[in-house]
């Protein structure tokens, strides 16, 4: 089994979201993240159609929604958009 953590980073839009969120909702957006950064291919492409776009995921747990890039040259998430439905 694999261990590693992936780092995640949040892109500037997603940090403000982030931030104007309710504290329960900050809290579910950690917990998606330390799943997304354990496995990060195991959520759903975000586009299937586009075959260049693999690396693009979107990780969604109840209201939270997050669209991340898998960098693996980096080694690390970049989260690009946070949406809330709450």
């Amino acid at each position: 089994m694999n261990d590693q953590v992936w780092p995640v980073r949040l892109s500037p839009q997603a940090a403000k979201t982030f931030a104007a969120l309710p504290a329960h909702a900050q809290q579910l957006v950690r917990d998606v993240l330390d799943i997304a950064s354990r496995t990060p291919w195991g959520w759903p492409q975000w586009d299937a159609t586009d075959p260049e776009g693999e690396s693009v995921r979107c990780a969604s747990v109840g209201q939270v929604s997050l669209v991340y890039l898998v960098n693996s040259v980096a080694g690390r998430l970049y989260v690009i958009d946070v949406v809330w439905l709450g």
